[in-house]
């Protein structure tokens, strides 16, 4: 009688391996289903914004986020290179002028550009008075705020800390909403990813 060839170690370490990959993949994608598939967790929800110095593109001296306190703000990092960035233009400008007056700040912080395509940028799709557009000089804004790619939007409460942040080109009336739910003190979701981030 015939016995059966006997398996190496090393096959069964391999099978059983493989059979662990395929629960954890298997735990992930089952966890997923019963969320919203935009809705992400970001670390930076709660902490303050960075105190980073950020020249302005178009004008002498520079911004600090901090000077802003008392204010709700909204900091869109952007760049002349990112399509995700001229799909949302529009919305943010028109935003900024719907607001302007109150207590809301805009800030546009040109990340990994240089001046003038950003310049030239906002020559071709426009800029509001309501903006502050700044400069990311060695990324150290962007390093702060953990931005990976572009565009995001984060929103900072009156006291400075990041109470909702958006990946991705970001709609007029996500800008609504959301401003609308920090000015009367509710509670923003965390993250909604819009759309997908781009990296130079």
């Amino acid at each position: 009688m015939t016995t059966p060839p006997q398996r190496s170690g090393l096959g069964t370490w391999v099978t059983v391996g493989i059979g662990l990959v395929v629960i954890v993949f298997g735990a992930v994608f089952a966890g997923r289903f019963n969320r919203d598939p935009d809705m992400v967790a970001s670390p930076m929800i709660g902490r303050p914004a960075p105190a980073v110095a950020m020249p302005y593109l178009e004008k002498d001296g520079e911004l600090v986020l901090a000077d802003l306190q008392g204010d709700i703000v909204v900091v869109n990092f952007w760049a002349s290179w990112c399509t995700g960035c001229r799909t949302e233009h529009e919305a943010l400008v028109t935003a900024a002028g719907a607001y302007a007056g109150s207590d809301v700040s805009f800030v546009g912080v040109l990340h990994q550009d240089r001046a003038q395509p950003g310049i030239g940028f906002l020559d071709e799709f426009g800029r509001s008075a309501s903006f502050a557009y700044v400069m990311d000089e060695g990324s150290k804004a962007g390093i702060g705020f953990g931005v990976l790619g572009l565009p995001q939007t984060f929103f900072l409460d009156r006291s400075g800390t990041i109470v909702g942040q958006v990946n991705g080109p970001i709609s007029f009336s996500m800008l609504v909403n959301t401003l609308d739910a920090i000015l009367v003190g509710r509670r923003v979701d965390p993250v909604t990813e819009t759309g997908d981030l781009e990296n130079r």
